[in-house]
């Protein structure tokens, strides 16, 4: 599948962080996320690979504070994408390694030019265990 050119170089960008990050095409499928995530979700992405929106969102079982279950339509990066502004949130999960973790996300909306959305990007990382 043929990528655009912005998505091609945030992800090249992301190869290169330090900070974990989370890359989503225009339909919130996850398209990438690099080796400081891995860490976090307790997953190789090249063992994950890409999935659909619907897959990710609920695949780490995210919860508030309270542990009440989070719908998918609240996590930053699918707000982002669905209004195209910033979003910021902290929340847990439990990691594909059975970890639970508190997580501090701020997700981009990914606009080309001309306005194209081209999806969004999540930078993340480990908050303090409350």
């Amino acid at each position: 599948m043929q990528r655009e050119l912005e998505i091609i170089l945030t992800r090249q960008l992301a190869s290169y962080l330090a900070t974990p990050a989370f890359i989503v095409d225009p339909e919130g499928n996850l398209l990438f996320y690099n080796d400081p995530a891995e860490t976090l979700l307790g997953h190789r992405f090249d063992e994950t690979g890409e999935m659909l929106a619907r897959e990710w969102s609920t695949l780490f079982s995210p919860t508030d504070a309270n542990g009440a279950p989070l719908p998918p339509d609240e996590l930053p990066l699918l707000i982002a994408l669905r209004t195209r502004h910033p979003s910021h949130r902290e929340f847990w999960i439990t990691g594909l390694d059975g970890a639970r973790r508190h997580l501090v996300v701020t997700a981009l909306p990914l606009v080309g030019q001309a306005g194209r959305v081209l999806g969004a990007m999540a930078l993340f990382w480990e908050g303090e265990a409350r």
